[in-house]
């Protein structure tokens, strides 16, 4: 299996703040706006570096939405940064026909998604998001899994014609993707080859697949990871090629079972080549308060869920 270290641990929220000060500084016609979260969306450099593109919206998150549509008529690329459950749920009937339906390139910029948003508790920790914005035609959905992904994605997001939905979070979690990366839309990244059984995996999973495959290879079982940071457009043919070879997959992401990535994973299987799946995700609840880690321990989305996971899997295809 392929080793994976790290010397610094970040937060995905600050890889977004990076990549949008580059971003700004490679197109005039990147924006930002915010609903009264600056400093939570790390967006105070390219405040100092743009002032006169950036728009404070306040605690108004559905005009925040608005808004940013209409930037586009003039040319402009916004970026929006609020809470993933504000950028969502709060307002979905202002993305679904302001931006998607008349095909708007606007980028909603999403963070303290899932889980580890940690203390704020369920009202706060939306689990649904990727399910909502993956059903809406023609909106790409990216889930980037550590700070120089996430960097990365942001300046490829502004180079994209559309609308985009990019979702990162709240707790430091290790660097271990290349800080040059160029970051392609829609294309797998192989974390590892394996033969056993597949690992499919999203953001802040990843870093969790790896160790588990750490963990099987111990046990004498060869796992196949791969990184699906865009879970739309999906690409369905790195899955395929991946689950010809081992015949079973696991599916890991901090999302409800029900309309994430693994449930696209499960549409790509059952028309192409029907093979066991097993998930790793939030079945069918809402979050609770608790830490990071607590509730990741609770709510089974660490390595050794996946590991359980993975020998499940291997089982039923015999």
């Amino acid at each position: 299996m392929t080793k994976y270290t790290y010397t610094e641990k970040k937060d995905t929220r600050s890889g977004f703040g990076a990549g949008l000060l580059e971003a700004g500084k490679r197109n005039p016609k990147v924006v930002a706006l915010c609903a009264d979260l600056v400093g939570s969306l790390k967006m105070q450099d390219f405040i100092n570096a743009f002032p006169e593109r950036f728009v404070q919206v306040g605690i108004a998150e559905a005009n925040m939405m608005g808004i940013a549509a209409g930037m586009t008529i003039g040319g402009h690329v916004p970026f929006t940064g609020t809470f993933a459950n504000f950028s969502t749920g709060r307002v979905y009937d202002q993305i679904r026909q302001s931006i998607a339906y008349s095909d708007k390139n606007v980028k909603i910029c999403a963070s303290h998604a899932g889980l580890t948003l940690g203390e704020d508790g369920a009202t706060h920790q939306i689990l649904e998001d990727l399910g909502m914005m993956k059903m809406l035609p023609g909106m790409t959905v990216i889930n980037p899994c550590d700070y120089n992904q996430t960097k990365a994605a942001t300046i490829a997001i502004a180079e994209h014609h559309g609308p985009v939905y990019l979702r990162f979070g709240r707790p430091v979690v290790p660097i271990f993707t290349p800080a040059d990366q160029v970051f392609e839309i829609g294309k797998a990244w192989m974390v590892s080859e394996g033969t056993d059984v597949t690992i499919i995996a999203t953001g802040h999973l990843v870093w969790e697949a790896i160790q588990a495959g750490e963990q099987l290879e111990a046990m004498g079982i060869s796992a196949e990871i791969i990184n699906i940071h865009t879970i739309k457009p999906l690409d369905e043919e790195a899955i395929l090629k991946s689950v010809s070879k081992t015949r079973c997959v696991v599916t890991a992401e901090e999302h409800n079972r029900l309309g994430g990535l693994g449930d696209s994973v499960a549409q790509v299987l059952i028309k192409n080549l029907p093979a066991p799946q097993e998930y790793v995700a939030v079945n069918d609840s809402f979050g609770e308060s608790g830490t990071p880690e607590q509730l990741m321990q609770k709510y089974k989305l660490n390595a050794p869920a996946i590991v359980e996971a993975a020998q499940k899997a291997i089982q039923r295809k015999g």
